[in-house]
């Protein structure tokens, strides 16, 4: 297995808080790091979706209590909602004891709804982590591309055959629309929210027509806008929004969705081998939203992340705005001989961005004229993580 970057990250937020929540979609990798991280402490391990252990939690506080002088992990925290009240009295009590910091480890497979169940009972008691599928930085430039194919869920990039990859993701859409996504709680018909997860894979990185969408799958662009809600919930797709306090621009309003794993656009549109995808009119932007998903990961935290485009055609791919005033701007080019758009050197004179960077598949920095400059994914990675 992989190192992971947030592996270094963890120990840290848990010496400043009392609680830790790791989010990130299922099969992600999340127990396997939880688990590493409690073998350098005193652990104890729970999985909520374990009958046994959920037995365990039949009078929470008490037993919990037992186990104050470990690191407590808590897996598939949405399974248990009512707990976050329960761990906040614990947390109150360890404060006022000594025991202020490294109580909880939780882990869960939404966004938005764990963080909205956890708001309420650990405000000012938890910090937040997301653990993305494997990244770049994670396996090397030698996986590149493996990883672009068949996406950074361990169990797919890991797999024997591209075939056997292929049914591992197959399976676990299956698995996501039929059982997972049920279970956070929204009743949606699996069929119609794969077909949506399918049309999104074909207009990887357009932006939002929910009229268009809802024709197609005869429903409304409310339902439409509701499911795609979900899917950004799970942390299954992104929606990146438009850069919008340039008053003096008519700048584009509506937001860019990506299917978040490139391995998941691939087996939602049948592509299970480099021949398949490299043949198909997706390759291009499959690899642009492989490469944002790199290049938000390894920004810092509270970096804002966005897109640029004018009324007039100028554009950027990605704006990141790591501290206020400082902009870097990319545009992906999957072309060994990257030439930058009109429009991106348009949109830099509205921008006024700090670095403005060409990422290419190639391994060497070249210079592209007017402060532009084209780099490889690895080095912008390695740029913005010395940030």
């Amino acid at each position: 297995m992989y190192p992971r970057s947030l592996a270094r990250e963890l120990p840290e937020l848990l010496s400043r808080h009392p609680a830790v929540g790791l989010l990130g979609p299922r099969q992600v990798g999340k127990t396997t790091l939880a688990l590493e991280l409690g073998q350098s402490r005193p652990s104890l391990y729970l999985d909520l979706e374990s009958p046994s252990d959920l037995a365990k939690l039949a009078e929470p506080e008490m037993f919990l209590s037992r186990h104050e002088d470990k690191l407590v992990i808590l897996d598939e925290i949405q399974r248990a909602p009512d707990l976050f009240r329960v761990l906040r009295g614990l947390i109150d009590r360890g404060r006022r004891s000594g025991k202020g910091t490294g109580r909880f480890l939780i882990l869960g497979s939404a966004g938005i709804d764990l963080l909205q169940q956890s708001a309420e009972s650990l405000a000012g008691r938890i910090a937040y982590a997301e653990l993305p599928q494997l990244l770049l930085e994670e396996t090397g430039t030698e996986a590149a591309e493996a990883l672009w194919l068949r996406g950074g869920f361990p169990n797919s990039l890991l797999a024997e055959t591209d075939a056997a990859s292929l049914e591992w993701r197959r399976n676990f859409i299956r698995t996501y629309l039929e059982r997972d996504i049920p279970q956070l709680g929204p009743r949606l018909p699996a069929e119609t929210l794969r077909r949506l997860w399918t049309m999104l894979s074909h207009e990887q990185g357009g932006m939002m027509n929910a009229a268009k969408f809802a024709a197609a799958l005869g429903i409304s662009g409310q339902t439409v806008s509701r499911y795609l809600e979900v899917l950004c919930d799970v942390l299954l797709v992104r929606r990146l929004e438009p850069w919008a306090t340039n008053a003096g621009k008519r700048l584009v309003k509506s937001a860019k969705f990506y299917v978040r794993d490139s391995g998941l656009v691939h087996a939602l549109l049948g592509l299970g081998t480099m021949e398949d995808l490299l043949s198909h009119p997706v390759a291009g932007m499959s690899w642009e939203g492989w490469v944002i998903e790199n290049l938000i990961s390894a920004a810092p935290a509270g970096t804002s992340a966005h897109f640029y485009r004018s009324g007039a055609g100028a554009e950027i791919d990605l704006v990141l705005e790591p501290k206020p005033g400082q902009r870097w701007a990319f545009e992906c080019k999957r072309s060994l001989n990257p030439v930058p758009a009109r429009g991106f050197h348009e949109a830099c004179k509205d921008l006024e961005p700090r670095h403005r960077f060409v990422i290419y598949p190639g391994r060497e920095s070249i210079p592209l004229g007017r402060d532009v400059e084209g780099i490889s994914l690895p080095q912008a990675v390695a740029a913005l993580r010395a940030l």
